[in-house]
Formats: C-alpha cells, structure tokens, sequence
C-alpha cells in the first residue's frame, strides 16, 4: 500500500510518499512544494499542480491530509482552509480517497509522542527512514502517512460511550 501525506500550508506544502510491504515501511519520496512570494491564487495553482503530478507518480492508495486548526488567527485557518481545499481536489481528481488526521494523531505515529516538537519529528523521520528531511513540514508529512498506515493498531474498535442520565432528560424533565 502506498500513502502520501500531505502538510498543507500556503507557503510551504510538505509532502511524503511511504510504502507498505508486509510491516515494513518505507519512505519512497519526500519533499516540500515551495511556490514562492507570490499572491495566494499563484501559491494554490503552484501547488496544485505539483499535487496532482506527485499524485499520478505515485501510484498512491491514500492520501493523508492534516485537519484543519483554528490556531492563533482566524485568518490563519482560512489561508489553511484553503491549502487543504487543493490538496482535497487533487485529490479527488487522482481518484484517490482521503483520510484526515489531528496533528497529535500524526506525532504520535512517528514519535511515540502526541505533543511532539518539530525538532523530534524532523530528528525521527531521518533516524527512522534515511530522510534527510530539513523542513518540519516534510516531517509533519511523513508522519500523516504513516499514521495512516498503521491506523488498524491505533483505532481499535473503542464501544460507544452510553448516554448519561442528565443527557436522557427530554425537555421540561425535572
């Protein structure tokens, strides 16, 4: 099975095609989509492009995509909010379905540890696969693909929580 993971922001868009065969992973290519200074609708084509062609190379069975986090600036989560659209429409256009991750899902597959800092992801991904991955969002991208790949051992079938009383109560119930 091969995903390719997918970082997305506007500036940079890191990415990370990893292989499965048997339990044995492997990084099949990585990198960052760079657009450069450019107005926002030049940095989405850029890096639609470059999706859709990493797409077709690949051959991927998945594409792992980060979800969407409000952060420190609402403006911030729409220039994301949009990173991710093209990433998603790539997507769609390669025929290839899309699984999102939280951030701590990711961090958690490649390090062990859900709040993990860049530096230990970056430190990781080339202890663990060869990478020579220099930019978190490589990193970051790696890690949603094999977070992807090793979901069967990371969500196991958890029974669904029963309602409490004080959720039972129907309107106007004393």
């Amino acid at each position: 099975m091969v995903v390719v993971g997918v970082d997305p922001g506007t500036q940079r868009c890191g990415y990370g095609v990893v292989a499965r065969t048997g339990s044995r992973l492997r990084v099949v290519e990585s990198g960052v989509l760079v657009p450069g200074d450019h107005d926002l609708p030049y940095r989405l084509a850029f890096i639609l492009d470059g999706l859709e062609a990493l797409f077709s190379r690949s051959g991927a069975d998945a594409i792992a995509v980060e979800t969407v986090f409000a952060g420190v600036s609402p403006r911030s989560a729409l220039v994301l909010g949009q990173a991710r659209g093209v990433v998603l429409a790539a997507a769609s256009r390669a025929g290839v379905p899309v699984a999102e991750y939280a951030p701590q899902q990711a961090k958690l597959a490649l390090t062990g540890n859900g709040r993990a800092e860049k530096v230990q992801m970056i430190r990781m991904a080339q202890a663990l696969f060869g990478v020579t991955a220099l930019l978190a969002d490589e990193a970051d991208a790696i890690a949603l693909a094999v977070c992807h790949l090793g979901r069967g051992a990371l969500r196991a079938p958890v029974p669904a929580p029963r309602p409490s009383a004080a959720r039972r109560r129907t309107r106007g119930a004393a």
